[in-house]
């Protein structure tokens, strides 16, 4: 899979961004969050973190501005009837921190307001999303709390491509960050591993 690709900027507009690479081109779907950052940013390494969909008729691949924003796409992702445009939809409309904060309140109608969202769809999407996304972290300014979320969340998406799925791995890799604060995302894989 191709994690992040760094190079030239040669578009880029509130839908895609086209990056060269030693000589390759690359077309990236991204979201308005990640087209006002990079706007917004002196950034001359031109860094994104990439997601590669891949369905029988088409490989797309889609860009984004940090790893909290592409976590965010890829949790709405395994959510049962979200696909890749209306997750691109939501992270358009919320930013990763936003809507964190809309589905630990629950937060239907926000949700709703997003183009292409229902009230099933936003019902569904908080219920599924509530347990995988580590909240607290995100409110508190505190360097270790930070780093322990981005570890739990480096682990579940390493342990998600190993194949197991979210919802078994979640509990357990919460009770081994809490309990450890300070194990590498290696070592947190490693306990997980152990258990499951």
């Amino acid at each position: 899979m191709i994690t992040f690709l760094q190079g030239n900027m040669i578009e880029l507009s509130p839908t895609h961004a086209v990056v060269e690479c030693n000589g390759v081109g690359y077309y990236l779907n991204i979201s308005i969050n990640t087209f006002s950052k990079f706007e917004k940013s002196d950034n001359s390494a031109n860094k994104f973190y990439t997601y590669l969909s891949v369905k029988e008729d088409s490989h797309t691949l889609y860009g984004f501005f940090d790893k909290e924003e592409r976590e965010c796409f890829i949790l709405l992702l395994s959510v049962s009837g979200v696909g890749a445009a209306t997750a691109r939809m939501i992270l358009s409309s919320l930013t990763p921190h936003d809507l964190q904060r809309v589905i630990v309140n629950e937060d239907v109608q926000q949700l709703k307001s997003v183009k292409g969202i229902g009230l099933k769809s936003a019902q569904r999407i908080i219920i599924d999303l509530k347990d995988k996304m580590n909240i607290e972290s995100e409110f508190v300014s505190n360097n270790v709390v930070h780093s322990s979320a981005s570890v739990k969340q480096e682990a579940l998406y390493a342990l998600e491509k190993l194949g197991f799925s979210i919802k078994k791995t979640n509990a357990i890799i919460d009770k081994i960050t809490r309990e450890n604060p300070n194990l590498s995302v290696e070592e947190v894989i490693k306990l997980a591993l152990k258990t499951l």
